[in-house]
């Protein structure tokens, strides 16, 4: 039976690391004392090591260890061998170019579907869904394919904001740009803001932490829900 948390955000403002979640993520990965930490959506030049410390870090205050997939020699044994898996933020094409480049999707998939609990925040969510095409980064690598894991019928747009009635920008919003992939693609999209999270058991999908998540379908005004059923 498939689990999965999958975060809009790692931090809020004013909080440390993963800390809005912790709660939550202390009776998600119940099963096991070991998290297997996926760190390629940042470059490896910055540091896979202290991206992962910082999640450990994180972890040890609900008494969990972490071991990051760089450090196996194959990390395909890494991901068969995980007992609770996280995806860390950062890229959505790096993280994906490098999940692709290392034959791990497939692998990664295979495992989540089949029971290891799954937590991504930010680029570690978007790959949840059918395909990467709602991020809201820049491609700075190219990957093979926009395809990720597909664990859930919907894309996801991370860290989604609403329109500023304020400012005096005039450039696109998130919704003008999710309302732009519509023109060409059918996949449901939902706008996750800051302090909200999916969580999937099985079949069963709920919305939580803060307020409603903006859903977007092709040829529908998009609309306030806290409802995921698509």
């Amino acid at each position: 039976m498939k689990k999965l948390i999958l975060a809009s955000t790692s931090t809020l403002f004013g909080s440390s690391y993963l800390e809005y979640l912790l709660e939550a993520l202390e009776g998600f990965f119940s099963n096991t004392d070991t998290i297997t930490f996926i760190p390629y959506a940042q470059p490896s030049g910055i540091s896979y090591e202290a991206y992962t410390a910082m999640v450990q870090k994180a972890f040890a205050k609900i008494g969990k260890k972490v071991i990051g997939l760089h450090s196996y020699e194959n990390p395909l044994i890494g991901i068969k061998e995980a007992k609770g898996i996280f995806t860390g933020g950062g890229n959505t094409f790096l993280l994906v170019a490098t999940l692709y480049r290392l034959d791990l999707m497939g692998t990664l998939k295979f495992c989540v579907e089949n029971g290891t609990p799954y937590l991504g925040t930010s680029a570690g969510s978007n790959i949840a869904g059918p395909t990467m095409q709602t991020t809201n980064d820049m491609p700075i690598v190219y990957p093979p394919s926009f395809d990720t894991l597909d664990l859930v019928n919907f894309n996801l747009n991370a860290h989604y904001l609403d329109p500023d009635p304020k400012s005096t920008h005039k450039g696109e919003t998130r919704e003008t740009r999710i309302k732009e992939y519509h023109c060409f693609n059918a996949t449901p999209v939902v706008g996750l803001r800051e302090g909200s999270y999916i969580e999937v058991n099985g079949d069963q999908i709920s919305l939580k932490g803060i307020g409603t998540a903006r859903i977007f379908k092709q040829d529908n005004e998009p609309y306030e829900s806290k409802e995921l059923f698509f």
